[in-house]
C-alpha cells in the first residue's frame, strides 16, 4: 500500500471530476442527499469506470478507501 496521503481533490481529480474547492462543493450539493441504503460506488452519477475504481478501492481496502469512504460520508449528509 501506498504510504502517500491523499485528499478529497486527490480522488475527485483520480474520477476524472473538476477538482477545485468550488466544482467539489458543486458536486456534493448537486448529488447530496444519497440515501443510506445506497453504497457510494452504487450511486447512480458515477460513469462505469468511476463505479469500478470506488468499488475496487473499497474492496481491497486501497490507499484510496479511506477518502472513499469519507466522500461517501459526505453525500449522505
Amino acid at each position: 500500500m501506498e504510504s502517500s496521503i491523499h485528499r478529497l481533490c486527490d480522488l475527485f481529480r483520480q474520477l476524472g471530476l473538476p477538482d477545485d474547492v468550488a466544482a467539489i462543493d458543486r458536486f456534493m450539493l448537486r448529488h447530496r442527499p444519497l440515501p443510506n441504503a445506497i453504497a457510494v460506488a452504487d450511486a447512480p452519477f458515477w460513469n462505469a469506470s468511476q463505479a469500478q475504481f470506488l468499488r475496487e478501492e473499497i474492496a481491497k481496502d486501497g490507499d484510496w478507501a479511506e477518502l472513499v469512504d469519507i466522500l461517501g460520508s459526505l453525500l449522505s449528509k
